[in-house]
């Protein structure tokens, strides 16, 4: 049996593991009416073949068998369950007190997976290369606000296809937007408590199933908007959590892998839930039915969306067996498998257990988010000694962390997890006060600072002198070797008033303001990724054998420890890359 649902001429047949399951009921839905249908074992597995299911059809899961919290069996035949292959949904996930209860009937509060037959498409090449510009966005966020975008297609997959966004990317010269996740999520139980809802998306239930919010046309939406993008050139890479579910703790909601085979989730040698992603479980992706899970949802992406690839939230998780290796299967059947060999794959190369951080340890051609490149640039324009040699390092590729020709930098100054742009030259301390956490929460050392006056201000010199510094940092990071990162809303001067750690503001906070973007701001922001692009040699990837360094007096330059203020590097090209502090200026010009 293969899991999922898979339709036919005479019909569907339904799969689903469970293997320390006593019984599996698929439970059919017409509006409230549930009909029952005992479940066949074959092995790990339960099936059923049934005549004249269509398309359209709503359904779930019940399981019998032992409650033993002990031994990790939480078996509750009163809990409706989600099918791990799901491929559309009925509705969003709502966060409830009674999923978390034993005993508590949830199917008015669960939504019912729907049968669908999506076509396969001939995925082509992904259009991103090392090298180019990634646009990181919140799909909701994005265009909440966008005044050309119909008021139904705001906040959805649909409007990143509208004409207007699509000539501000153009305008922006993305080759890549990296959404985050879109797939359906819950709440984090103390959310809703405190009238917060998650932004963000890193808390999904099952991997495939797209939220009904982003995504009220389902598969077709994605599949649609990805080909619009393509056909402006833009290509996309998907944000995706194969690290742990919204099922949480021991304490958390029963909906689905919870309910049908626990195995899914690594545990210790006690049986308890190992946390290595801090959000209560840890998928395991040392169990082969989890790998299989999880590279199932990445060919479904591909089959049927035709994207160029993927972000893979705390990726050191699908390395682990309970320790972080390189040549985990994950990664060499990745490498080995025809839909996902050629696609784009970027890992953020921590996760917070025992060895979590392996920047530059993961195996080629994956990318890797640089939070060093972010600290170091950051540091150097705060004003931090020392950091000259430093910079020079980072802005060629960071080869004292990727080993080889290449670097396999993501080169980033801001991402969704941290202050935005304007944010970090306006804030020495984060403000997430509206969190609900008692300013607790996110990132304590940002390397930020705010010319003596925390937040917005009327001083003009002050305002001048941030608008210097952000045009610095941007300079720089379009200036970088390698892949770079833009996040949404940076090239316009988004804030969120200090938040560096937003993923439960889904309001203003978060949601672009399109009527109040800087645009003189963005058509800076345009022509340097213009001036990049028409100049990409200079910027590839590929370490530099050898270099002419100099100081901003144009000798050699021989004392990097004492030099602080600036140095002179002449490019493949021959055009020089001045990097100014003092000026707060960062330039790329011909000899």
């Amino acid at each position: 049996m293969t899991p999922g649902v898979h339709l036919t001429p005479a019909g569907a047949s339904f799969a689903v593991t469970a293997r320390d399951a006593a019984a599996v009921t698929l439970c059919l839905f017409d509006g409230m009416r549930e009909t029952a249908l005992p479940m066949i074992r074959k092995d790990e597995m339960f099936g059923l073949t049934l005549p004249s299911i269509r398309a359209g059809q709503a359904y779930g899961y019940r399981v019998t068998g032992p409650w033993a919290p002990e031994r990790g069996l939480l078996f509750d035949e009163s809990k409706l369950l989600v099918d791990p292959y799901a491929l559309e949904l009925d509705r969003r996930f709502v966060f409830d007190p009674l999923l978390c209860e034993r005993g508590a009937e949830t199917a008015a509060l669960v939504p019912r997976a729907m049968v669908c037959d999506p076509p396969a498409l001939s995925p082509s090449p992904p259009l991103f290369r090392n090298g180019g510009l990634i646009y990181e966005l919140n799909v909701r966020g994005f265009t909440m606000l966008h005044p050309d975008v119909p008021a139904q297609l705001r906040g959805t997959i649909a409007a990143l296809a509208r004409p207007a966004v699509l000539a501000h990317l153009r305008k922006l010269k993305v080759d890549a937007v990296e959404l985050m996740p879109i797939v359906a999520w819950i709440d984090e139980r103390h959310l809703p408590p405190r009238g917060l809802r998650n932004a963000w998306g890193y808390n999904p239930v099952v991997p495939m199933a797209l939220d009904p919010g982003l995504a009220p046309g389902g598969i077709a939406e994605l599949r649609e908007t990805v080909a619009a993008l393509r056909q402006a050139g833009i290509g996309v890479i998907l944000d995706i959590v194969l690290n742990h579910t919204g099922e949480s703790d021991m304490q958390g909601p029963t909906l689905s892998l919870r309910g049908l085979d626990s195995r899914y989730y690594a545990r210790g040698a006690d049986g308890s839930l190992i946390n290595h992603t801090g959000t209560g479980n840890m998928l395991d992706a040392a169990e082969p039915l989890t790998r299989k899970l999880m590279l199932d949802t990445l060919r479904h992406f591909v089959r049927h969306c035709g994207v160029d690839g993927f972000r893979f939230d705390l990726a050191t998780v699908l390395g682990r067996g309970p320790d972080f290796d390189s040549r985990a299967p994950m990664f060499s059947d990745i490498a080995a498998d025809p839909l996902l060999s050629d696609r784009v794959l970027i890992a953020e190369p921590w996760d917070i257990g025992p060895g979590g951080y392996q920047l530059g340890q993961f195996p080629p051609p994956w990318l890797e988010w640089n939070d060093r490149y972010r600290d170091d640039v950051r540091r150097f324009w705060r004003g931090d000694t020392g950091m000259l040699s430093t910079l020079a390092t980072r802005m060629m590729g960071s080869s004292d962390i990727f080993t080889g020709r290449v670097s396999r930098s993501v080169n980033f100054i801001t991402a969704h997890d941290g202050f935005t742009l304007a944010d970090l030259v306006a804030y020495r301390e984060r403000h997430n006060q509206a969190n609900g956490e008692d300013n607790r929460d996110g990132h304590g050392e940002n390397f930020s600072w705010n010319h003596g006056v925390e937040g917005p201000t009327d001083d003009a010199a002050i305002n001048a002198r941030r608008q210097a510094d952000i045009l610095a940092l941007l300079g720089t990071l379009f200036a970088t070797r390698g892949t770079i990162m833009l996040r949404a809303g940076d090239e316009f001067g988004h804030s969120q008033h200090g938040n560096n750690n937003a993923y439960a503001q889904d309001n203003e906070t978060t949601w672009l303001d399109w009527q109040a973007r800087d645009l003189a701001l963005e058509n800076q922001v345009a022509a340097l990724s213009a001036s990049r692009r028409a100049n990409i040699a200079d910027f590839a990837p590929t370490f530099l054998a050898q270099a002419d360094w100099r100081d901003l007096d144009g000798n050699p330059m021989r004392d990097w420890a004492g030099a602080d203020s600036g140095f002179v590097v002449t490019l493949p090209s021959g055009h020089r890359l001045c990097t100014d502090r003092a000026r707060r200026r960062v330039q790329v010009k011909g000899v």
